[in-house]
C-alpha cells in the first residue's frame, strides 16, 4: 500500500475537491473558491500559504499563488499533486465536444446510409431519432440498435415470414429481436409508419397490421399483383396462366401463393412497364389488346405479391421501368419500387413534371413533399408549382412509349 501524499489532509481535501473540478472543466483557471472549511481547515490553508491570519470559511484562492505554495511544500505542482490524491484530472470541455462529434458523426452517418438516401422519406424519420437522443447516452450502442434497424427496412418487403423466422434470419438468429414492445421493433415500425405515411401505431392490432403491409406472415391468397402482356416461358401453371391471358387481351391476377410455387417459369427479358393506377393498364388493354406490351401495376403501395414478382422479372433479365403520380405519395412510392426492385424511372423527371402540368392547371395540391433521389429538381418544380398530376392525366404519353417499345 502506497504513503498518503503528506498534502492529503482531511482538513484539506475541500480545498482539493474545488481545485479538481475547476481544473477539469478543461478551460483556463485563475481562482479557485474552496469551502466550507472548518477552523481546521482554515489553519491548515493559512500554514500552506503562509498567511498571517486566518482565511473565510469560502475562500477564494488565487491559483498561481496555491501553485507556488504547494510547489514549496513539496516540490510538486498543484495540478500533479490534486491528481496523486482524487485521480486523474479530466478535461469535461474536450470531453464535451468529442461526445458532440460523435453524436454528429452518428445522425450524418444514418442520414447518408444507403437505406435513407434510397427513400428520402426516411429523413422525417432520421430526423425524429435526433431529437430523441442517444439509447442510454451511448453512440456506440446506438449505432448497433441502428443499424439493426436498417438491415430490417433493407430486406422489406418481407415475402410472408412470420416475424421470428425474420428476425432470426437477419438478426444473429435471434427469432425475438423484433418481439412486440422492444426498442428495435418500434424503430423499425416507426420508419415503416413514416414511409406509409400513416400514424405511427399505439395498439397491438395496428403493430400487426403494420408488419403485414411489410410483408411480414403476410396472406399468400389476398397479396396479390395485376398484370397485362405478360408472356413468361415455360410450362409451369403460373407460366400458362399469364400467357393465357395475355394472348386473351386480357389482365392476369397472380397471388404471393402462386407466385412462391410457380414451377417452371421464367420471365421474359427485355423491357416490363410498371404502372401504379390500374386505370393506366386498362387503357393499355383497350389500345393494345392481345398485342399489349409487358405491363405490371403495383396498385398504389406495392404489397409483397408486387414485390416478388417484379423481382423475379429483374433477375431473369427483365429491364423494369416504373411511372406513377406526381404528388408527395406518388414520389414516396417511386422512391420505394425503384429502391426494393431495382426499376429505372419512366417519364418521372422534373422536366416531364413541367410539362405535364399545363393539362390541369387547377389540380389538387401534391400533399407533403420528400425528396426524389432519381431527380433533386422535382420536388423542388413540385412545390413551385404545387399542382399534383395523376398518371391517367399522361395516360396517352405513355401509351405511345409502350407502342414505341412494341415496334422495336
Amino acid at each position: 500500500m502506497t504513503d498518503r501524499h503528506p498534502l492529503d489532509l482531511p482538513e484539506l481535501r475541500p480545498l482539493w475537491s474545488a481545485v479538481h473540478d475547476r481544473l477539469s472543466t478543461g478551460r483556463p483557471v485563475s481562482r479557485v473558491r474552496s469551502g466550507p472549511l472548518d477552523d481546521a481547515g482554515r489553519e491548515a490553508l493559512a500554514d500552506l500559504l503562509g498567511l498571517d491570519r486566518l482565511p473565510g470559511t469560502e475562500p477564494t484562492i488565487p491559483l498561481a499563488g496555491l501553485d507556488h505554495a504547494v510547489l514549496d511544500a513539496c516540490g510538486r505542482p498543484v495540478r500533479d499533486v490534486v491528481a496523486l490524491i482524487l485521480g486523474p484530472i479530466h478535461d469535461r470541455a474536450a470531453e464535451r465536444e468529442r461526445r458532440t462529434g460523435q453524436r454528429d458523426a452518428l445522425w450524418e452517418w444514418l442520414a447518408g446510409h444507403e437505406v435513407v438516401t434510397a427513400q428520402p422519406a426516411l429523413l422525417d424519420w432520421v430526423g425524429h431519432l435526433r431529437t430523441t437522443g442517444l439509447v442510454d447516452g451511448s453512440p456506440d450502442r446506438t449505432r448497433g440498435l441502428l443499424t439493426a434497424a436498417l438491415t430490417v427496412l433493407a430486406a422489406l418487403p418481407a415475402d410472408g415470414e412470420p416475424l421470428p423466422v425474420l428476425a432470426a434470419r437477419l438478426l444473429d438468429g435471434d427469432s425475438h429481436a423484433l418481439d412486440d414492445g422492444t426498442r428495435l421493433s418500434s424503430l423499425v415500425l416507426r420508419a415503416l409508419a413514416v414511409l406509409y405515411g400513416t400514424a405511427v401505431p399505439d395498439a397491438a392490432e395496428q403493430r400487426r397490421a403494420l408488419w403485414s403491409r411489410a410483408g411480414v406472415a403476410d396472406d399468400g391468397l389476398s397479396s396479390s399483383v395485376l398484370a397485362a402482356g405478360l408472356r413468361p416461358q415455360g410450362g409451369g401453371p403460373v407460366a400458362e396462366i399469364a400467357r393465357i391471358c395475355a394472348g386473351a387481351g386480357h389482365p392476369v391476377s397472380l397471388t404471393l401463393a402462386q407466385l412462391r410455387a410457380p414451377g417452371d417459369f421464367t420471365g421474359p427479358a427485355g423491357p416490363v412497364h410498371l404502372t401504379e393506377n390500374p386505370s393506366v393498364l386498362a387503357l393499355a388493354l383497350r389500345r393494345f389488346g392481345h398485342h399489349c406490351p409487358p405491363l405490371v401495376c403495383t396498385s398504389g403501395w406495392p404489397n409483397t405479391a408486387v414485390i416478388h414478382l417484379l423481382r423475379r422479372l429483374a433477375d431473369d433479365g427483365a429491364t423494369l421501368y416504373y411511372h406513377g403520380d406526381f404528388d408527395g405519395e406518388g414520389v414516396r412510392i417511386a422512391a420505394h419500387v425503384l429502391a426494393k426492385t431495382g426499376a429505372v424511372p419512366w417519364r418521372m423527371s422534373a422536366d416531364d413534371y413541367r410539362a405535364a402540368v399545363p393539362r390541369v392547371p387547377v389540380g389538387p395540391d401534391p400533399g407533403r413533399l420528400t425528396p426524389a433521389p432519381w431527380d433533386r429538381a422535382l420536388v423542388d418544380s413540385m412545390a413551385e408549382l404545387r399542382t399534383a398530376v395523376v398518371e391517367e392525366v399522361v395516360a396517352d404519353l405513355l401509351l405511345d412509349d409502350l407502342a414505341e417499345h412494341r415496334r422495336r
